[in-house]
């Protein structure tokens, strides 16, 4: 690794970029604690001591590593996991298994099996073949698995079609019409193995106006009201999922988790004593809301590259590291660590922050609003801590980044960068 000359520029989490970048090379996830630490904080004071009978899930695909698993628990709250690799990274870091709950529209025998063998406390069910495997395993095991019917609200959200997930015909859950929901909750009541605890939705991702939630939630209540008038189905919990956005500048207020969850809450008391129902216990999984906005990517700058109406700032790493522009069209925003305050370039034409893979769609940002920029020179993009890590991959064997927490003025190493002799192994002649 090249040795520089440390400019105090850019700090994150009081700690100085560049001084990062030196220490543990680039690409460099780094993440502020203090920010995961303020958005638990504000779930506990918003919601769960606000609202009676609540409780509130991380979703762990935002981004699972053990030690976000431990400030998770540290904070009381419970974990959402979609597969065996998940759940055994909670438990190895000693997490409950009573709070974690199995998520995913296509749970295999060795997830459910895993999670019944440890006592995971709930099972979010997606399809009547998962329920019957869920009862057969539980019955092997001795075991009563309590159980919520993920249901697809069929309502439109203003999000990319990609984490869309509220539509009709969506892969995710039942759909609130027809008799796929009822056969399978009358399975569930004449189960020993199964305890039928009630209803779980999902709209959709980063939205900032809970207008769909809202419209999901009025639907959800009918669907209450029909199982309890035609099955003696009474729901005594009900999971709202997440899909509260995050930001794309720091420098923007993030979006206040009781922009949703007080009209969620209060239309649901409202409603559930319009209509003579138990009001049920209520949760939330919130994931990227809770950590994107405390990660930043560090890259080193690789080659400038000037041709007619575009500018191209190449970096050393890309859609191996961050494919969601490539996948959904993710917006971001980045600061050249080294000028963070110089004036915004503004050459003719655009300026595109791309990566190193050989595609064409390896961009970060399409159109980046950055100080001039040169090879050598640090850059950071901001709002990466969901779905960077989790999504990383080998393409063009490129080594997976390392993962700092800083807070306080202090860097801490959480995740070793990715070793040549890591990438081989496993491989054979």
């Amino acid at each position: 690794m090249c040795r520089r000359l440390i400019i105090i520029s850019f700090t994150w989490g009081d700690v100085d970029c560049n001084s990062l970048a030196d220490k543990f090379g680039t690409p460099l996830y780094v993440y502020d604690e203090s920010v995961i630490n303020s958005r638990c904080n504000e779930i506990e004071q918003d919601f769960l001591q606000k609202w009676d009978n609540t409780f509130a899930y991380y979703a762990s695909k935002a981004f699972s590593i053990k030690y976000m698993t431990r400030i998770i628990k540290n904070h009381g709250m419970g974990l959402d996991v979609v597969s065996e690799g998940e759940l055994l990274t909670a438990l190895h870091a000693g997490f409950p298994a009573e709070k974690i709950e199995l998520h995913g529209n296509a749970k295999s025998f060795y997830d459910i099996n895993s999670a019944v063998k440890s006592g995971v406390g709930r099972f979010i069910i997606d399809n009547i073949q998962e329920l019957e495997l869920l009862a057969k395993v539980s019955h092997d095991n001795n075991f009563v698995a309590n159980v919520l019917f993920r249901v697809t609200p069929d309502v439109k959200t203003d999000t990319h079609a990609h984490i869309s997930t509220g539509v009709k015909g969506s892969k995710f859950g039942f759909p609130i019409e027809g008799d796929m929901l009822n056969e399978a909750v009358k399975f569930a009541l004449n189960d020993d193995y199964i305890n039928s605890q009630g209803i779980h939705f999902h709209v959709g991702s980063q939205l900032f106006e809970p207008v769909s939630h809202l419209e999901a939630l009025r639907k959800i209540i009918k669907l209450m009201l029909k199982l309890k008038r035609n099955l003696n189905f009474i729901t005594r919990e009900l999971n709202f999922g997440g899909g509260f956005g995050a930001r794309i500048n720091p420098k923007i207020e993030h979006v206040a988790l009781k922009n949703f969850t007080d009209p969620l809450m209060q239309m649901l008391e409202s409603e559930c004593k319009a209509n003579d129902l138990l009001r049920p216990r209520a949760a939330i999984e919130s994931g990227r809301w809770i950590v994107s906005e405390a990660g930043i990517t560090l890259y080193t700058v690789e080659n400038v590259k000037r041709l007619p109406g575009i500018l191209y700032i190449a970096v050393n790493g890309g859609m191996s590291d961050n494919p969601r522009y490539a996948l959904y069209g993710a917006e971001y925003e980045a600061v050249n660590v080294n000028n963070p305050d110089g004036e915004i370039y503004n050459p003719e034409g655009r300026v595109s922050i791309v990566g190193k893979c050989c595609e064409s769609g390896d961009i970060l940002i399409d159109d980046a609003k950055i100080s001039y920029t040169k090879p050598g020179d640090i850059i950071a993009i901001y709002n990466t801590g969901a779905y960077n890590f989790s999504m990383a991959s080998n393409y063009n064997k490129l080594l997976r980044p390392a993962v700092i927490f800083a807070n306080n003025g202090e860097a801490n190493l959480k995740v070793e960068r990715q070793t040549y002799e890591d990438l081989l192994k496993g491989e054979l002649l």
